[in-house]
Order: structure tokens, then C-alpha cells, then sequence
């Protein structure tokens, strides 16, 4: 696997992703009260989270971008 992330990147997917996974957990907003919403919320978040600290997107893979500076 190569790098295709760069800092930025990685920074922003790294806060949103923290933000999303820990949320439902605090019930904030309580608009994750509902069940599905909870699930959503941290599965997305901890693909975000894994896809900062590996430093590669399957997706920016299957598109032909990179944001890592070579």
C-alpha cells in the first residue's frame, strides 16, 4: 500500500473521524438516541480514523488520487 494521503488529509479524516465514532457514545447531539444513526456514525468514523493512520484510501486508490506530496 502506498501513501496517497497527505497531512491535511489525514488531519481532517482524523478529527472528523474521532468526532463521529465518539459522539453516538455521549449521545451528542441526541439525534443519535435512534439506533441506526449510532451504528452509521461510528462505522464511518472508524473507517476515517483507520484510513488517517494508515496513510492510504482504497477509494483515492480506485480514482487515481493522491493528496501526499511526493
Amino acid at each position: 500500500m502506498t501513501a496517497n494521503l497527505g497531512t491535511w488529509d489525514r488531519l481532517l479524516r482524523l478529527i472528523v473521524g474521532v468526532v463521529l465514532l465518539f459522539s453516538p457514545l455521549l449521545n451528542i447531539p441526541a439525534i443519535w438516541s435512534g439506533g441506526i444513526w449510532a451504528y452509521v456514525s461510528m462505522a464511518v468514523g472508524l473507517i476515517l480514523t483507520a484510513t488517517a493512520l494508515l496513510t492510504f484510501c482504497p477509494i483515492y486508490r480506485v480514482f487515481g488520487i493522491s493528496t501526499c506530496k511526493l
